[in-house]
Protein backbone atom coordinates (compact mmCIF):
# COMPACT_ATOMS: atom_id res chain seq x y z
CA UNK A 1 0.00 0.00 0.00
CA UNK A 2 3.25 2.52 1.07
CA UNK A 3 4.31 1.73 -2.79
CA UNK A 4 0.98 2.48 -4.36
CA UNK A 5 1.28 5.52 -2.73
CA UNK A 6 4.50 6.58 -4.10
CA UNK A 7 3.30 5.42 -6.98
CA UNK A 8 0.35 7.51 -7.24
CA UNK A 9 2.23 10.63 -5.83
CA UNK A 10 5.41 10.41 -8.77
CA UNK A 11 2.85 9.73 -11.66
CA UNK A 12 3.13 12.46 -14.23
CA UNK A 13 -0.27 11.50 -15.45
CA UNK A 14 -3.32 13.01 -13.37
CA UNK A 15 -5.46 10.49 -14.03
CA UNK A 16 -3.18 7.83 -13.31
CA UNK A 17 -1.95 9.72 -9.68
CA UNK A 18 -6.04 10.27 -8.88
CA UNK A 19 -6.38 6.35 -9.73
CA UNK A 20 -3.95 5.14 -7.29
CA UNK A 21 -4.93 7.96 -4.76
CA UNK A 22 -8.33 6.29 -4.84
CA UNK A 23 -6.95 2.70 -4.65
CA UNK A 24 -4.79 3.74 -1.64
CA UNK A 25 -7.99 4.90 -0.39
CA UNK A 26 -9.97 1.95 -0.42
CA UNK A 27 -7.29 0.04 1.19
CA UNK A 28 -6.49 2.01 3.85
CA UNK A 29 -10.17 2.01 4.38
CA UNK A 30 -10.43 -2.05 4.60
CA UNK A 31 -7.49 -2.16 7.15
CA UNK A 32 -9.19 0.42 8.98
CA UNK A 33 -12.20 -1.63 9.29
CA UNK A 34 -10.63 -4.82 9.15
CA UNK A 35 -8.16 -4.50 12.28
CA UNK A 36 -11.26 -2.57 14.19
CA UNK A 37 -13.43 -6.30 13.98
CA UNK A 38 -10.25 -8.30 14.77
CA UNK A 39 -10.13 -5.49 18.26
CA UNK A 40 -13.87 -6.01 19.00
CA UNK A 41 -14.91 -9.20 17.69
CA UNK A 42 -11.83 -11.61 17.79
CA UNK A 43 -9.56 -10.22 20.52
CA UNK A 44 -13.15 -9.61 22.57
CA UNK A 45 -10.71 -7.02 25.30
CA UNK A 46 -12.27 -6.41 28.30
CA UNK A 47 -12.72 -2.77 29.74
CA UNK A 48 -9.18 -0.90 30.18
CA UNK A 49 -7.25 -3.18 27.65
CA UNK A 50 -9.95 -2.21 25.33
CA UNK A 51 -8.71 1.31 25.14
CA UNK A 52 -4.96 0.49 24.68
CA UNK A 53 -5.99 -1.95 21.72
CA UNK A 54 -8.14 1.50 20.23
CA UNK A 55 -5.07 3.34 21.08
CA UNK A 56 -3.01 1.11 19.46
CA UNK A 57 -5.42 0.71 16.20
CA UNK A 58 -5.79 4.80 15.67
CA UNK A 59 -2.54 5.12 15.95
CA UNK A 60 -1.47 2.83 13.29
CA UNK A 61 -3.91 4.69 10.93
CA UNK A 62 -3.00 7.97 11.70
CA UNK A 63 0.58 7.55 11.28
CA UNK A 64 1.60 10.99 9.81
CA UNK A 65 2.83 12.09 12.82
CA UNK A 66 6.11 10.12 12.54
CA UNK A 67 7.67 12.02 9.55
CA UNK A 68 6.72 15.16 11.56
CA UNK A 69 8.56 14.18 14.36
CA UNK A 70 11.31 12.79 12.35
CA UNK A 71 11.34 16.75 10.80
CA UNK A 72 11.42 18.45 13.87
CA UNK A 73 14.13 16.95 15.48
CA UNK A 74 16.05 16.84 12.56
CA UNK A 75 16.27 20.45 12.69
CA UNK A 76 18.68 22.46 14.27
CA UNK A 77 16.45 23.79 17.43
CA UNK A 78 13.17 21.42 17.62
CA UNK A 79 11.45 24.02 19.81
CA UNK A 80 11.31 26.90 17.71
CA UNK A 81 10.56 25.25 14.75
CA UNK A 82 6.71 25.93 13.21
CA UNK A 83 5.48 22.72 13.58
CA UNK A 84 6.79 21.99 16.97
CA UNK A 85 3.42 22.40 18.89
CA UNK A 86 1.33 21.10 16.29
CA UNK A 87 4.09 17.64 17.02
CA UNK A 88 3.07 18.06 20.73
CA UNK A 89 -0.33 18.37 20.17
CA UNK A 90 -0.88 15.97 18.24
CA UNK A 91 1.26 13.20 20.43
CA UNK A 92 -1.21 14.01 23.17
CA UNK A 93 -3.91 13.36 21.43
CA UNK A 94 -2.63 10.33 20.12
CA UNK A 95 -1.68 9.37 24.35
CA UNK A 96 2.13 9.17 22.94
CA UNK A 97 2.89 11.06 27.00
CA UNK A 98 6.10 10.12 26.78
CA UNK A 99 7.59 11.08 23.73
CA UNK A 100 5.23 14.55 24.35
CA UNK A 101 6.96 14.89 27.33
CA UNK A 102 10.70 14.63 25.77
CA UNK A 103 9.70 17.40 23.55
CA UNK A 104 8.49 19.39 26.36
CA UNK A 105 12.30 18.75 27.87
CA UNK A 106 13.85 20.65 24.57
CA UNK A 107 11.40 23.70 25.30
CA UNK A 108 12.21 23.61 28.64
CA UNK A 109 16.08 23.72 28.01
CA UNK A 110 15.33 26.90 25.01
CA UNK A 111 13.02 28.89 27.20
CA UNK A 112 13.99 28.87 30.73
CA UNK A 113 10.84 31.22 31.12
CA UNK A 114 8.25 28.07 30.44
CA UNK A 115 10.76 25.55 32.05
CA UNK A 116 8.77 25.44 35.50
CA UNK A 117 5.53 24.88 33.49
CA UNK A 118 6.80 22.42 31.03
CA UNK A 119 8.48 20.37 34.68
CA UNK A 120 4.97 20.41 35.42
CA UNK A 121 2.93 19.49 32.48
CA UNK A 122 5.52 16.78 32.21
CA UNK A 123 5.48 15.81 35.42
CA UNK A 124 1.58 15.02 34.98
CA UNK A 125 1.90 13.34 31.79
CA UNK A 126 4.49 10.88 33.30
CA UNK A 127 2.19 9.40 36.57
CA UNK A 128 -1.29 9.24 34.31
CA UNK A 129 -2.68 5.91 35.10
CA UNK A 130 -2.81 3.64 32.69
CA UNK A 131 -3.63 0.09 32.75
CA UNK A 132 -0.11 -1.61 31.27
CA UNK A 133 -0.81 -5.36 29.47
CA UNK A 134 1.53 -6.96 32.04
CA UNK A 135 -0.31 -4.66 34.94
CA UNK A 136 -2.13 -6.93 38.17
CA UNK A 137 -4.13 -3.85 39.64
CA UNK A 138 -7.62 -4.02 39.45
CA UNK A 139 -9.78 -1.57 37.48
CA UNK A 140 -11.17 -0.25 40.90
CA UNK A 141 -7.55 0.83 41.50
CA UNK A 142 -7.23 2.49 38.13
CA UNK A 143 -10.45 4.10 38.74
CA UNK A 144 -9.18 5.85 41.95
CA UNK A 145 -5.92 6.52 40.91
CA UNK A 146 -7.14 8.25 37.20
CA UNK A 147 -9.38 10.34 39.29
CA UNK A 148 -6.67 11.51 41.68
CA UNK A 149 -4.78 12.60 38.87
CA UNK A 150 -7.24 14.13 36.92
CA UNK A 151 -8.04 15.83 40.02
CA UNK A 152 -4.70 17.43 39.53
CA UNK A 153 -4.71 18.26 36.24
CA UNK A 154 -8.04 20.58 36.99
CA UNK A 155 -5.89 22.57 40.08
CA UNK A 156 -3.21 23.03 38.14
CA UNK A 157 -5.59 24.57 35.58
CA UNK A 158 -8.05 26.46 38.11
CA UNK A 159 -4.65 27.97 39.52
CA UNK A 160 -3.83 28.89 36.08
CA UNK A 161 -0.92 27.32 36.95
CA UNK A 162 0.00 27.35 32.69
CA UNK A 163 -1.72 30.85 32.18
CA UNK A 164 1.34 32.21 30.65
CA UNK A 165 1.58 29.30 28.17
CA UNK A 166 -1.39 29.42 25.67
CA UNK A 167 0.13 26.05 24.08
CA UNK A 168 1.04 24.12 27.62
CA UNK A 169 -2.80 25.28 28.90
CA UNK A 170 -4.31 23.75 25.72
CA UNK A 171 -2.49 20.76 26.14
CA UNK A 172 -3.41 20.44 29.94
CA UNK A 173 -7.67 20.67 28.79
CA UNK A 174 -6.64 18.16 26.30
CA UNK A 175 -5.49 15.90 29.24
CA UNK A 176 -8.51 16.60 30.99
CA UNK A 177 -10.71 15.43 28.28
CA UNK A 178 -12.61 19.06 27.93
CA UNK A 179 -14.09 18.29 24.66
CA UNK A 180 -14.45 22.18 23.83
CA UNK A 181 -10.43 22.20 23.69
CA UNK A 182 -10.41 18.91 22.02
CA UNK A 183 -13.02 19.97 19.46
CA UNK A 184 -10.38 23.25 18.13
CA UNK A 185 -7.89 20.18 17.15
CA UNK A 186 -10.32 19.10 14.44
CA UNK A 187 -7.76 19.45 12.00
CA UNK A 188 -4.95 17.70 14.03
CA UNK A 189 -7.88 14.68 15.19
CA UNK A 190 -8.74 14.47 11.52
CA UNK A 191 -11.46 12.03 11.89
CA UNK A 192 -14.16 11.55 14.66
CA UNK A 193 -12.82 8.02 15.96
CA UNK A 194 -9.60 9.78 16.55
CA UNK A 195 -11.58 12.30 18.57
CA UNK A 196 -13.66 8.88 20.14
CA UNK A 197 -10.06 7.87 21.34
CA UNK A 198 -8.74 10.67 22.94
CA UNK A 199 -12.11 11.76 24.67
CA UNK A 200 -11.88 8.25 25.73
CA UNK A 201 -8.47 8.14 26.76
CA UNK A 202 -9.03 11.37 28.95
CA UNK A 203 -12.03 11.29 30.11
CA UNK A 204 -13.58 7.45 30.22
CA UNK A 205 -10.17 5.28 30.35
CA UNK A 206 -12.20 1.89 31.56
CA UNK A 207 -14.54 2.25 29.28
CA UNK A 208 -16.64 -1.06 29.03
CA UNK A 209 -17.64 -2.71 25.56
CA UNK A 210 -21.37 -2.38 26.02
CA UNK A 211 -20.56 1.18 26.36
CA UNK A 212 -18.65 1.74 23.42
CA UNK A 213 -21.46 2.51 21.34
CA UNK A 214 -22.71 5.08 23.08
CA UNK A 215 -19.72 6.91 23.09
CA UNK A 216 -19.07 6.32 19.29
CA UNK A 217 -22.42 8.03 18.38
CA UNK A 218 -22.03 11.03 20.36
CA UNK A 219 -18.47 11.16 19.12
CA UNK A 220 -19.69 11.56 15.66
CA UNK A 221 -22.39 13.91 16.30
CA UNK A 222 -19.85 16.36 18.30
CA UNK A 223 -17.22 15.63 15.43
CA UNK A 224 -19.54 16.68 12.74
CA UNK A 225 -21.09 19.26 14.52
CA UNK A 226 -24.64 19.21 11.54
CA UNK A 227 -21.98 20.54 9.45
CA UNK A 228 -21.87 17.03 7.09
CA UNK A 229 -23.66 13.70 6.76
CA UNK A 230 -22.23 10.13 7.85
CA UNK A 231 -20.04 8.77 5.19
CA UNK A 232 -20.17 5.15 4.37
CA UNK A 233 -17.10 4.15 6.21
CA UNK A 234 -18.57 6.09 9.45
CA UNK A 235 -21.38 3.93 9.01
CA UNK A 236 -19.56 0.76 9.25
CA UNK A 237 -17.44 1.67 12.01
CA UNK A 238 -20.51 2.84 14.31
CA UNK A 239 -22.18 -0.68 13.54
CA UNK A 240 -19.19 -2.38 14.75
CA UNK A 241 -18.59 -0.22 17.82
CA UNK A 242 -22.54 -1.32 18.31
CA UNK A 243 -21.16 -4.76 18.14
CA UNK A 244 -23.47 -5.52 14.64
CA UNK A 245 -21.63 -8.17 12.70
CA UNK A 246 -24.60 -8.71 9.98
CA UNK A 247 -24.81 -4.84 10.22
CA UNK A 248 -21.02 -4.54 9.55
CA UNK A 249 -21.06 -6.70 6.53
CA UNK A 250 -24.23 -5.31 5.27
CA UNK A 251 -22.99 -1.56 4.89
CA UNK A 252 -19.17 -2.98 3.70
CA UNK A 253 -21.42 -5.27 0.29
CA UNK A 254 -22.94 -1.65 0.08
CA UNK A 255 -20.00 0.69 0.48
CA UNK A 256 -16.73 -1.51 -1.68
CA UNK A 257 -16.50 -1.66 -4.78
CA UNK A 258 -15.94 -5.85 -4.33
CA UNK A 259 -16.71 -8.89 -2.84
CA UNK A 260 -13.21 -9.31 -1.63
CA UNK A 261 -12.89 -7.41 1.86
CA UNK A 262 -16.16 -8.82 3.17
CA UNK A 263 -16.10 -12.40 1.74
CA UNK A 264 -12.74 -12.61 3.89
CA UNK A 265 -13.91 -10.82 6.54
CA UNK A 266 -17.02 -13.22 6.89
CA UNK A 267 -14.88 -16.12 6.24
CA UNK A 268 -12.66 -15.13 9.47
CA UNK A 269 -15.79 -14.04 12.03
CA UNK A 270 -17.60 -17.44 10.42
CA UNK A 271 -14.06 -19.33 12.13
CA UNK A 272 -14.10 -17.49 14.76
CA UNK A 273 -17.68 -18.76 15.34
CA UNK A 274 -18.81 -15.55 15.77
CA UNK A 275 -21.24 -15.77 12.85
CA UNK A 276 -24.58 -16.87 13.94
CA UNK A 277 -25.29 -18.91 10.66
CA UNK A 278 -28.44 -17.99 8.91
CA UNK A 279 -29.48 -19.20 5.53
CA UNK A 280 -30.62 -17.59 2.84
CA UNK A 281 -33.57 -18.29 0.75
CA UNK A 282 -31.49 -20.81 -1.36
CA UNK A 283 -30.07 -22.81 1.56
CA UNK A 284 -26.39 -21.57 1.75
CA UNK A 285 -25.03 -19.52 4.31
CA UNK A 286 -23.61 -16.06 4.57
CA UNK A 287 -20.51 -16.60 4.52
CA UNK A 288 -20.88 -19.23 1.64
CA UNK A 289 -22.85 -16.77 -0.20
CA UNK A 290 -20.28 -14.03 -0.28
CA UNK A 291 -17.68 -16.33 -1.31
CA UNK A 292 -19.44 -17.77 -4.08
CA UNK A 293 -20.08 -13.61 -5.52
CA UNK A 294 -16.12 -13.44 -5.22
CA UNK A 295 -15.38 -16.20 -6.71
CA UNK A 296 -17.90 -15.36 -9.73
CA UNK A 297 -16.16 -12.08 -9.95
CA UNK A 298 -13.04 -13.89 -10.01
CA UNK A 299 -13.94 -16.17 -12.54
CA UNK A 300 -15.20 -12.67 -15.04
CA UNK A 301 -11.25 -11.49 -15.23
CA UNK A 302 -8.89 -13.18 -17.66
CA UNK A 303 -5.98 -14.04 -15.35
CA UNK A 304 -7.61 -14.68 -11.93
CA UNK A 305 -10.11 -17.01 -13.24
CA UNK A 306 -7.83 -19.75 -11.67
CA UNK A 307 -8.17 -18.40 -8.04
CA UNK A 308 -12.19 -18.64 -8.07
CA UNK A 309 -11.79 -22.31 -8.37
CA UNK A 310 -9.63 -22.48 -4.77
CA UNK A 311 -12.84 -20.24 -3.26
CA UNK A 312 -15.51 -22.94 -5.26
CA UNK A 313 -13.60 -25.66 -3.48
CA UNK A 314 -14.02 -24.12 0.25
CA UNK A 315 -18.21 -23.55 0.04
CA UNK A 316 -19.40 -27.20 0.64
CA UNK A 317 -23.31 -26.28 -0.31
CA UNK A 318 -22.93 -24.62 -3.58
CA UNK A 319 -19.63 -24.72 -4.60
CA UNK A 320 -19.03 -27.55 -7.09
CA UNK A 321 -22.33 -26.80 -8.55
CA UNK A 322 -21.57 -23.26 -9.05
CA UNK A 323 -17.92 -24.12 -10.29
CA UNK A 324 -19.35 -26.83 -12.91
CA UNK A 325 -21.52 -23.44 -14.45
CA UNK A 326 -18.59 -20.72 -14.51
CA UNK A 327 -15.60 -23.70 -15.91
CA UNK A 328 -18.60 -24.22 -19.10
CA UNK A 329 -18.60 -20.21 -19.61
CA UNK A 330 -14.54 -19.91 -19.92
CA UNK A 331 -13.82 -18.88 -23.47
CA UNK A 332 -10.75 -21.68 -24.28
CA UNK A 333 -8.80 -19.27 -26.36
CA UNK A 334 -5.46 -20.98 -26.15
CA UNK A 335 -4.67 -24.44 -26.15
CA UNK A 336 -2.25 -23.82 -22.67
CA UNK A 337 -5.49 -22.31 -21.11
CA UNK A 338 -7.62 -25.12 -22.32
CA UNK A 339 -5.25 -27.42 -20.40
CA UNK A 340 -5.23 -26.02 -17.38
CA UNK A 341 -9.22 -25.99 -17.48
CA UNK A 342 -8.99 -29.33 -18.12
CA UNK A 343 -6.35 -30.09 -15.08
CA UNK A 344 -9.46 -28.24 -13.25
CA UNK A 345 -12.10 -30.62 -13.94
CA UNK A 346 -9.83 -33.89 -13.67
CA UNK A 347 -8.72 -32.76 -10.38
CA UNK A 348 -12.31 -32.53 -9.08
CA UNK A 349 -13.70 -35.72 -11.33
CA UNK A 350 -15.97 -33.49 -13.28
CA UNK A 351 -16.77 -35.91 -15.91
CA UNK A 352 -19.25 -34.05 -18.15
CA UNK A 353 -17.12 -30.63 -18.00
CA UNK A 354 -13.95 -32.89 -19.35
CA UNK A 355 -15.94 -34.15 -22.00
CA UNK A 356 -16.83 -31.10 -22.85
CA UNK A 357 -13.54 -29.31 -23.41
CA UNK A 358 -11.92 -32.34 -24.91
CA UNK A 359 -14.71 -32.26 -27.86
CA UNK A 360 -13.85 -28.49 -28.05
CA UNK A 361 -10.08 -29.24 -28.52
CA UNK A 362 -11.16 -32.06 -31.24
CA UNK A 363 -13.04 -29.68 -33.01
CA UNK A 364 -10.60 -26.59 -33.12
CA UNK A 365 -8.10 -29.32 -34.22
CA UNK A 366 -9.86 -30.60 -36.81
CA UNK A 367 -10.47 -26.98 -38.39
CA UNK A 368 -7.00 -26.65 -37.65
CA UNK A 369 -6.31 -30.49 -40.03
CA UNK A 370 -4.33 -31.48 -36.81
CA UNK A 371 -6.06 -35.28 -36.99
CA UNK A 372 -3.67 -36.80 -34.75
CA UNK A 373 -4.10 -34.27 -31.90
CA UNK A 374 -7.88 -34.43 -32.94
CA UNK A 375 -7.96 -38.19 -32.30
CA UNK A 376 -6.57 -38.18 -29.09
CA UNK A 377 -8.74 -35.70 -27.78
CA UNK A 378 -11.64 -37.55 -29.33
CA UNK A 379 -10.69 -40.68 -27.60
CA UNK A 380 -9.96 -38.75 -23.59
CA UNK A 381 -13.53 -37.22 -24.54
CA UNK A 382 -14.96 -40.62 -25.13
CA UNK A 383 -16.92 -39.62 -28.08
CA UNK A 384 -17.48 -42.32 -29.92
CA UNK A 385 -19.45 -39.98 -32.83
CA UNK A 386 -16.44 -37.67 -32.99
CA UNK A 387 -13.79 -40.60 -32.84
CA UNK A 388 -15.89 -42.10 -36.18
CA UNK A 389 -15.45 -38.57 -37.84
CA UNK A 390 -12.00 -38.28 -36.96
CA UNK A 391 -11.27 -41.80 -38.16
CA UNK A 392 -12.78 -41.54 -41.79
CA UNK A 393 -10.80 -37.99 -41.93
CA UNK A 394 -7.90 -40.47 -41.16
CA UNK A 395 -9.33 -43.21 -44.07
CA UNK A 396 -9.60 -40.44 -46.48
CA UNK A 397 -6.49 -38.56 -46.16
CA UNK A 398 -5.19 -42.25 -46.26
CA UNK A 399 -7.00 -42.68 -49.56
CA UNK A 400 -5.76 -38.81 -51.18
CA UNK A 401 -1.79 -39.53 -49.92
CA UNK A 402 -1.31 -43.30 -49.92
CA UNK A 403 0.04 -42.99 -46.17
CA UNK A 404 -1.10 -42.48 -42.79
CA UNK A 405 0.32 -39.14 -40.80
CA UNK A 406 0.63 -39.68 -37.20
CA UNK A 407 1.59 -43.24 -36.82
CA UNK A 408 2.82 -43.10 -33.44
CA UNK A 409 -1.19 -42.21 -32.43
CA UNK A 410 -2.48 -44.99 -34.77
CA UNK A 411 -0.14 -47.76 -33.36
CA UNK A 412 -0.85 -47.41 -29.72
CA UNK A 413 -4.39 -46.89 -29.48
CA UNK A 414 -4.56 -50.10 -27.23
CA UNK A 415 -7.59 -50.40 -25.73
CA UNK A 416 -8.80 -47.06 -26.96
CA UNK A 417 -9.76 -48.16 -30.27
CA UNK A 418 -12.88 -50.25 -29.15
CA UNK A 419 -14.91 -46.97 -28.45
CA UNK A 420 -16.24 -46.92 -32.06
CA UNK A 421 -16.26 -49.79 -34.71
CA UNK A 422 -14.81 -46.94 -37.02
CA UNK A 423 -11.88 -46.48 -34.63
CA UNK A 424 -11.59 -50.32 -34.60
CA UNK A 425 -10.84 -50.30 -38.23
CA UNK A 426 -8.65 -47.46 -38.41
CA UNK A 427 -6.12 -49.25 -35.67
CA UNK A 428 -6.53 -52.85 -37.34
CA UNK A 429 -5.81 -51.71 -40.99
CA UNK A 430 -2.58 -49.80 -39.81
CA UNK A 431 -2.16 -52.87 -38.16
CA UNK A 432 -2.62 -54.97 -41.15
CA UNK A 433 0.13 -52.89 -43.13
CA UNK A 434 2.45 -52.84 -40.22
CA UNK A 435 2.17 -57.16 -40.57
CA UNK A 436 2.77 -56.47 -44.43
CA UNK A 437 5.78 -54.84 -44.08
CA UNK A 438 7.40 -56.93 -41.41
CA UNK A 439 6.59 -59.48 -43.66
CA UNK A 440 4.24 -61.52 -41.88
CA UNK A 441 1.91 -62.43 -44.55
CA UNK A 442 -0.16 -65.15 -43.25
CA UNK A 443 -0.87 -62.86 -40.42
CA UNK A 444 -1.78 -59.46 -43.00
CA UNK A 445 -4.17 -62.26 -44.83
CA UNK A 446 -5.78 -63.30 -42.18
CA UNK A 447 -6.44 -59.50 -40.41
CA UNK A 448 -7.41 -58.19 -44.21
CA UNK A 449 -10.29 -61.58 -44.89
CA UNK A 450 -11.23 -60.30 -41.11
CA UNK A 451 -11.53 -56.98 -41.64
CA UNK A 452 -13.82 -57.58 -44.77
CA UNK A 453 -16.13 -60.24 -43.13
CA UNK A 454 -16.44 -58.48 -39.82
CA UNK A 455 -18.62 -55.76 -41.56
CA UNK A 456 -16.71 -52.88 -39.58
CA UNK A 457 -15.05 -51.33 -42.89
CA UNK A 458 -16.89 -48.44 -44.71
CA UNK A 459 -18.29 -49.98 -47.81
CA UNK A 460 -16.60 -47.27 -49.65
CA UNK A 461 -13.29 -48.61 -48.44
CA UNK A 462 -14.13 -52.38 -49.39
CA UNK A 463 -12.30 -51.84 -53.01
CA UNK A 464 -9.22 -50.60 -51.34
CA UNK A 465 -9.11 -53.85 -49.36
CA UNK A 466 -9.83 -56.29 -52.12
CA UNK A 467 -6.95 -54.53 -53.92
CA UNK A 468 -4.54 -54.73 -50.94
CA UNK A 469 -5.17 -58.19 -51.10
CA UNK A 470 -3.51 -58.32 -55.02
CA UNK A 471 0.16 -58.14 -53.82
CA UNK A 472 -0.62 -61.34 -51.13
CA UNK A 473 -2.78 -63.01 -53.74
CA UNK A 474 0.52 -62.51 -56.72
CA UNK A 475 3.03 -63.94 -53.52
CA UNK A 476 5.43 -66.89 -55.23
CA UNK A 477 4.24 -69.16 -51.79
CA UNK A 478 0.14 -69.56 -51.16
CA UNK A 479 -0.61 -67.08 -48.44
CA UNK A 480 -4.56 -67.24 -49.02
CA UNK A 481 -5.73 -70.71 -47.92
CA UNK A 482 -8.63 -71.94 -50.37
CA UNK A 483 -11.59 -71.13 -48.16
CA UNK A 484 -10.36 -67.81 -47.16
CA UNK A 485 -10.33 -67.28 -51.48
CA UNK A 486 -13.77 -68.21 -51.46
CA UNK A 487 -14.58 -65.74 -48.78
CA UNK A 488 -12.71 -63.24 -50.71
CA UNK A 489 -14.67 -64.26 -54.13
CA UNK A 490 -17.83 -63.56 -51.78
CA UNK A 491 -16.81 -60.06 -50.51
CA UNK A 492 -15.40 -59.47 -54.08
CA UNK A 493 -19.09 -60.58 -55.56
CA UNK A 494 -21.24 -58.99 -52.75
CA UNK A 495 -19.37 -55.59 -53.76
CA UNK A 496 -19.59 -55.80 -56.97
CA UNK A 497 -23.26 -56.23 -56.88
CA UNK A 498 -24.35 -53.43 -54.50
CA UNK A 499 -22.00 -50.75 -56.50
CA UNK A 500 -24.16 -48.18 -58.87
CA UNK A 501 -23.89 -48.28 -62.34
CA UNK A 502 -23.17 -44.86 -63.83
CA UNK A 503 -24.72 -44.63 -67.57
CA UNK A 504 -23.98 -40.85 -68.33
CA UNK A 505 -19.83 -40.07 -69.44
CA UNK A 506 -18.41 -37.95 -67.18
CA UNK A 507 -15.93 -38.46 -64.24
CA UNK A 508 -17.83 -41.25 -62.20
CA UNK A 509 -17.99 -43.15 -65.79
CA UNK A 510 -13.97 -43.00 -66.16
CA UNK A 511 -13.58 -44.20 -62.13
CA UNK A 512 -16.26 -47.04 -62.64
CA UNK A 513 -13.91 -48.00 -66.08
CA UNK A 514 -10.82 -48.10 -63.72
CA UNK A 515 -12.38 -49.66 -60.59
CA UNK A 516 -13.94 -52.82 -63.40
CA UNK A 517 -10.24 -52.92 -64.36
CA UNK A 518 -9.06 -53.42 -60.68
CA UNK A 519 -12.07 -55.75 -59.89
CA UNK A 520 -10.82 -58.04 -63.27
CA UNK A 521 -7.37 -58.19 -62.07
CA UNK A 522 -8.68 -59.07 -58.86
CA UNK A 523 -10.74 -61.95 -60.29
CA UNK A 524 -8.16 -63.34 -62.43
CA UNK A 525 -5.55 -63.44 -58.90
CA UNK A 526 -8.29 -64.64 -57.31
CA UNK A 527 -8.54 -67.31 -59.63
CA UNK A 528 -5.42 -68.07 -59.74
CA UNK A 529 -4.55 -68.08 -55.93
CA UNK A 530 -7.73 -70.68 -55.62
CA UNK A 531 -6.10 -73.43 -58.26
CA UNK A 532 -2.38 -73.11 -56.37
CA UNK A 533 -4.17 -73.04 -53.12
CA UNK A 534 -6.58 -76.24 -53.88
CA UNK A 535 -3.24 -78.11 -55.31
CA UNK A 536 -1.18 -77.15 -52.51
CA UNK A 537 -3.26 -78.40 -50.00
CA UNK A 538 -4.65 -81.61 -52.22
CA UNK A 539 -1.02 -82.08 -52.19
CA UNK A 540 -0.24 -81.55 -48.18
CA UNK A 541 -3.10 -84.12 -47.53
CA UNK A 542 -2.11 -86.91 -50.12
CA UNK A 543 1.32 -86.93 -48.53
Amino acid sequence: MEEMHQVAIAAKDPAIGRQFSSQVSILSAMELIWNLCEILFIEVAPAGALLLHLLDWVRLHVCEVDSLLADVLGSENPSKHDSFWKLVTILVLQGRLDEARQMLSKEADASPSSAGMCRILGDLMRTMPVLSPGNTQTLTELELKWQHWHEECERHLQDSTFAASPHLESLCKIMLGDEAALLEQKELLNNWYHFLVTRLLYSHPTVKPIDLHLYAQSSLDLFLGGESSPEPLDNILLAAFEFDIHQVIKECSIALSNWWFVAHLTDLLDHCKLLQSHNLYFGSNMREFLLLEYASGLFAHHSLWQLGVDYFDYCPELGRVSLELHIERIPLSTEQKALKVLRICEQRQMTEQVRSICKILAMNAVRNNRLGSALSWSIRAKDAAFATLVSDRFLKDYCERGSFSDLDLIDNLGPAMMLSDRLTFLGKYREFHRFYGEKRLTDAASLLLSLMTSQIAPRSFWVILLIDALPLLEEKEVVFSAEQTYELMRCLEDFASRRPVWREPGVQRIQEDVENTKLEMLRLALARNLGRAIIKEGSLEGS
